[in-house]
């Protein structure tokens, strides 16, 4: 079986859990006066569950296949594939998720979006770094100041 089917299966499993916790556990816990309402709480993880459930075994059935192309990843070859550039991102992420609440949302995000270009390849610093902090500045007033959720912008030590 080739590796995007092996995926497929882990996702179908992980899919089937996630459905399950939407579809059994979750409602149990809510309040009388909330099970009137047309969506619950549990209303995106349930359409969410179905429809990664759904691709996934689309995917497993082999539907999606036309032709093979040269384009296919051969999991023999792997170490032909820049995997130091998708290592180094998902250090990058868990780098960002840790330092997140200590040095605050604008440093963070602003930091993670330049090094991860850095990483992907973009060598000019004169639009690298001002894209990335007007993208910081605009999501972090966004979800801020439209939505009305809190991020802290600055480190703790600032003020933040």
């Amino acid at each position: 079986m080739a590796l995007d089917r092996w995926i497929a299966l882990i996702l179908v499993g992980i899919c089937l859990a996630y459905g399950y916790a939407a579809w059994f556990t979750m409602d149990g816990a809510l309040a009388p006066f909330m099970k009137r309402n047309p969506i619950w709480p549990s209303t995106f993880p349930k359409v969410l569950s179905v429809i990664g459930l759904l691709t996934s075994l689309v995917i497993l059935l082999g539907l999606e296949k036309a032709e093979p192309k040269e384009a296919d990843i051969d999991y023999r070859r792997l170490g032909q594939y820049k995997l130091d550039q998708a290592v180094m991102l998902l250090v990058l992420m868990v780098a960002y998720a840790l330092c997140l609440r200590p040095l605050g949302f604008i440093f963070s995000t602003g930091a993670f979006l330049i090094l991860g270009s850095f990483i992907l390849g973009e060598r000019k610093w004169v639009v690298m770094a001002p894209v990335s902090l007007i993208a910081t500045f605009v999501v972090w007033y966004l979800v801020q100041q439209v939505l009305g959720i809190y991020l802290r912008p600055l480190p703790g030590f600032l003020g933040g």
